[in-house]
């Protein structure tokens, strides 16, 4: 694949995962627990901590957005953003210990979170590392 093509692809596929966040962010600021099932009435600490969470997960899903346009020369950001999304994975993890097993959907976030966000890392850190040496 040559460089143009893999750069594309890797902002495709940033572009693709940041709609994870921002969409169950959203979904989570709109119904709070209700998102997850949850049987009413919550205690009204749930409700406000996993809505300020959600908020951020919608923060956390732009700020990838905004990684897109010139993913080669956004190495700090996209570090910053991984790393972050890497500890809300670990944070996933330990609920997995402590609790048992989430839900599919929260067991492919661990994978993401763990194992593919580590992964872009690498991918961008080569797209950037190919372009440096263009220049």
């Amino acid at each position: 694949m040559n460089p143009q093509s893999e750069k594309r692809c890797l902002q495709a596929t940033v572009a693709l995962l940041a709609a994870v966040p921002v969409l169950a962010g959203f979904e989570g600021v709109l119904t709070g627990p209700g998102f997850l099932r949850a049987q009413a009435p919550w205690p009204a600490d749930l409700d406000s901590h996993l809505r300020f969470l959600s908020g951020v997960f919608v923060a956390v899903g732009i700020a990838w957005y905004s990684c897109i346009p010139d993913i080669e020369q956004k190495t700090e950001r996209f570090r910053l953003l991984a790393a972050l999304t890497f500890c809300g994975g670990l944070g996933r993890f330990a609920s997995l210990m402590a609790a048992g097993p989430p839900t599919t959907g929260h067991r492919y976030g661990l994978v993401a979170e763990l194992l593919i966000v580590p992964a872009l890392v690498l991918w961008q850190a080569r797209i950037a590392k190919r372009a440096n040496s263009l220049q």
